[in-house]
């Protein structure tokens, strides 16, 4: 660890980890979302915005401590790209749960809760690794699993593509609202390893 004479403003630790916490909740909405009846979705959706918006909230508060803070923990880029890329999963998984209830669809595959399963071990795993930020410890088990989880995901997510165009269950319509679906959960995914790569950017120039 390089030796630091500036006392550093180390209220970023707490604002990151909010914004991973928060994650927790969008993959736990997206999770609520595969089990709940049609009727329920507007509601879930509308709890999904709120979460996002939270997701916002403490982006800001971390742009506007980097505006106002002269000595920052690490990097202000890599602080910056980590709390843009904890806003992108939000984004991505905010817009997968605006579509399922806007496009009205009655039957989601069973690929999207693997998925969602995905997001759910990714979020924990993150909102876990952030405060480890403080002292830098015991972070490669987190983006090397972040990856290995990510992996799975592509998988499930070719294997969702497969099903949704071969399975010849669905009208062109319905694959073409699936699609947009599955995409975003995809883009979660890659989101959450977007994270997880910052993470050991930040840690190795820590170390």
């Amino acid at each position: 660890m390089r030796l630091r004479l500036t006392p550093r403003e180390t209220g970023f630790y707490e604002l990151l980890s909010r914004s991973a916490t928060n994650l927790v909740t969008g993959t736990n909405l997206l999770a609520e979302l595969l089990g709940a009846a049609p009727s329920a979705r507007a509601d879930i959706a509308d709890r999904m915005r709120k979460a996002e918006h939270e997701g916002d909230e403490a982006t800001h508060a971390i742009m506007r401590a980097l505006n106002t803070t002269f000595v920052t923990p690490f990097d202000r880029e890599d602080i910056y790209r980590l709390a843009s890329n904890l806003d992108d999963v939000m984004d991505f998984m905010e817009a997968a749960v605006d579509l399922v209830s806007l496009y009205e669809l009655s039957e989601l595959p069973a690929e999207l809760a693997q998925q969602v399963e995905v997001l759910q071990q990714a979020a924990e795993l993150t909102a876990a690794a952030m405060p480890r930020l403080r002292s830098m410890d015991n972070l490669a088990d987190y983006w090397i699993e972040i990856n290995r989880l990510e992996n799975i995901g592509d998988k499930v997510y070719r294997r969702a593509l497969a099903h949704l165009f071969n399975s010849g269950k669905y009208d062109a319509i319905t694959v073409m609202k699936l699609k947009e679906v599955v995409d975003q959960l995809e883009g979660a995914a890659d989101a959450f390893e977007h994270v997880a790569h910052t993470v050991e950017t930040i840690a190795v120039k820590e170390s």
